[in-house]
């Protein structure tokens, strides 16, 4: 015997059918087995009063002829009735879904002015009209020439550019460097910037501007970006060759032939093959590159061998300054300079001569230096300025003291270095002073003395051992540096590159 009862449902605001309830009942007797089947669904809450009463007859039907049945079938035909209406209990209390078609709909309006077009062309037109044009210098510009791509049309700014000493810098700006001007409507110069690079560490940006109708110049401190910068490249020709073809500056490559040469002569020892890492610093302002810095670390592979050296200079130190070191710590500067001159040739040297201007025999207590005047002078070693002035046939002098008794003297300068004065200390490479032919000189030239406790000694063949290694706190705070820059160099290096040997700086 079987009996089913179904109720179906839409949902008319989704479009859905909803769930439904059915009810099945079905006993039948094969053999002796009596089987009692019933099964309830949920169905919409708001069928349920309907549903429920017609859930209730069928279940009192089904009451009935349980009621007489066997024991067993009255069991399990109650235990369904039990479900049955614990479903319904649970869909009783079964939240239903809101219908938004009955939601009240509440319509918000509101007049918004629309702004005065005219107002606003009115205001513009009365506010001043700016017009920036950016111009890089090109070889072979004249200052109309520049000024005319910037679009400024002023007799007057071009006329305060001759005639300023500050403005006329724009005049002298090298190749590459970048110009802004600002004009008004009229082309009618209103501020005009650049980067102004004298080779100090301190350049500054050069600002003429108009003010109640009137031009002025000022140089501004220039706020630099500082990059680190890694490079690699292979000999073909020659260093430089190879330097430009990775875009290494020219400044950068003088400090690698610095670095190594007293490892390797550039001129003969190069061969074809031979491979070199620099690590380096350049500084930048709104993206452009004013100026190149200090190489950090070098390592230079030749003929089979590899030369490294990497830059420290301790902040904690009280004297400042730095070197060049091996990665291990050991100095590879040589306390003295050979030569305090970058590009020179030996006009005299240390020993006995017909002097020139008192036409007798005398010993030369120094090492004459043949170079155009103006040629930059650099301190031998680090030190204080013990004497700045003139003596005798010296002319313009410098002497420097060192430690251990050691000094140094720099004769015939054409002029001294800026602000240099007695008791200033110096480091070795800074420029003290210029070549010239003051005192007794019969032409352009630097006379250097090498003074051992005030005793002349020739400069050339003293024995003078390199700067001591790093100890102690130095040489924790070098190992910091040293590591950077060997994992640095450990990118840039070639698989199976031959062993390092140490190089020494002169």
């Amino acid at each position: 015997m079987r009996w089913s009862f179904i109720l179906r449902g839409r949902n008319t605001a989704r479009g859905q059918e909803a769930p439904r309830f059915s009810y099945t009942h079905t006993r039948y007797r094969p053999r002796k087995h009596q089987i009692l089947t019933y099964s309830v669904c949920m169905f919409p809450q708001d069928k349920l009063k309907h549903a429920s009463s017609l859930c209730f007859s069928v279940l009192q039907s089904c009451h009935h002829k349980v009621a007489a049945s066997s024991p067993k079938t009255r069991i399990i035909g109650a235990s369904a009735l039990f479900l049955a209406a614990f479903t319904i209990g649970a869909a009783g209390f079964a939240p239903a879904e809101p219908d938004m078609k009955d939601a009240p709909v509440n319509p918000i309006s509101k007049e918004l002015a629309l702004p005065d077009l005219q107002h606003q062309i009115s205001a513009l037109e009365e506010q001043s009209q700016y017009y920036v044009n950016e111009e890089k210098v090109r070889s072979g510009d004249t200052l109309a020439t520049l000024l005319n791509r910037l679009g400024v049309d002023d007799d007057e700014a071009m006329a305060f550019i001759k005639s300023d000493t500050l403005a006329r810098s724009v005049m002298q700006l090298r190749a590459g460097k970048r110009v802004v001007a600002q004009t008004d409507d009229n082309g009618e110069l209103v501020k005009l910037s650049a980067t102004l690079d004298d080779g100090s560490d301190a350049p500054k940006n050069l600002v003429i501007s108009r003010h109640d109708g009137k031009l002025s110049a000022e140089a501004q401190p220039a706020v630099l970006e500082r990059r680190v910068e890694m490079r690699s490249g292979v000999i073909f020709s020659s260093l430089f060759a190879a330097t430009d073809a990775v875009q290494i500056p020219d400044a950068v490559a003088m400090q690698l032939v610095d670095m190594f040469a007293t490892n390797i002569n550039f001129a003969s020892d190069l061969r074809r093959g031979d491979r070199f890492n620099v690590v380096y610093e350049t500084f930048w302002q709104n993206g452009d590159l004013v100026r190149t810095g200090r190489v950090l670390a070098g390592e230079f592979d030749n003929a089979g061998n590899r030369y490294q050296a990497v830059w420290f200079s301790d902040p904690a130190s009280k004297t400042g300054g730095g070197g060049y070191y091996a990665f291990d710590g050991k100095s590879l500067k040589k306390a003295f300079l050979k030569s305090p001159l970058a590009f020179t040739r030996i006009s005299s040297g240390f020993s006995m001569r017909l002097h020139p201007i008192l036409g007798k025999w005398k010993q030369h207590t120094g090492v004459d230096f043949a170079a155009p005047t103006g040629t930059p002078i650099h301190a031998a070693a680090d030190g204080v300025v013990d004497f700045v002035g003139k003596q005798n046939g010296y002319g313009n002098i410098v002497v420097i003291k060192h430690w251990s008794g050691y000094s140094t003297a720099y004769g015939h300068m054409s002029r001294f270095a800026p602000d240099i004065k007695k008791g200033m200390k110096v480091s070795q490479n800074d420029v003290i002073g210029f070549v010239g032919m003051t005192g007794w000189a019969t032409g352009p030239h630097l006379h250097y003395e090498f003074r051992v406790n005030n005793q002349p000694r020739n400069p050339l063949s003293v024995d003078v051992p390199n700067n001591q290694a790093l100890t102690g706190p130095q040489l924790q705070r070098f190992r910091t540096v040293a590591a950077d820059m060997q994992h640095r160099m450990a990118m840039l290096r070639v698989p199976g590159a031959p062993d390092v040997k140490l190089a020494s700086v002169k």
